[in-house]
């Protein structure tokens, strides 16, 4: 499983000019899914998510996890993060699930977010056309990959 967060001052996913997620202060997480992920792969992402500390305290050193500043978090489905360019110029996807196998993990994966966080985690809709907006804030913007935990 593959995540980019970036810390944003605010985002939001628009699907069909509706605005189906709305955040300030918080997370814009992209997740990417293969057929390899399993629950060990969520709780760890989760977990390195929910205490990561990117956010800025008093003397404005980042130093605060996303629980610490009440922040909100928005997840969006991103198979592109599976996307090999090794051949050619058009992109494979070839390593990148199924929506049969992602979905569920995708829900899991939100559903564990909601119960670390202790609230309601916003999302896009998985395999929609979404236009994604975001101010990063910093910019902060970190890649984690479950299978290469450096």
């Amino acid at each position: 499983m593959k995540v980019v967060i970036q810390r944003v001052s605010s985002a939001s996913v628009t699907i069909d000019n509706k605005i189906v997620a709305n955040i300030q202060k918080g997370l814009l997480v992209l997740v990417g899914i293969e057929d390899a992920d399993a629950q060990g792969d969520i709780d760890w992402l989760v977990n390195k998510i929910t205490n990561i500390r990117i956010f800025g305290d008093e003397n404005d050193v980042m130093n605060l996890s996303i629980a610490a500043i009440d922040g909100d978090i928005i997840v969006v489905s991103q198979f592109t993060l599976y996307a090999s360019t090794k051949k050619g110029n058009r992109p494979s996807y070839i390593k990148a699930s199924k929506p049969e196998v992602a979905i569920p993990l995708y829900e899991n994966f939100v559903k564990r977010l909601e119960i670390e966080l202790g609230k309601k985690v916003q999302t896009g809709v998985f395999g929609a056309d979404m236009k994604v907006a975001l101010v990063n804030d910093g910019p902060v913007t970190i890649v984690i990959d479950s299978k290469n935990k450096e």
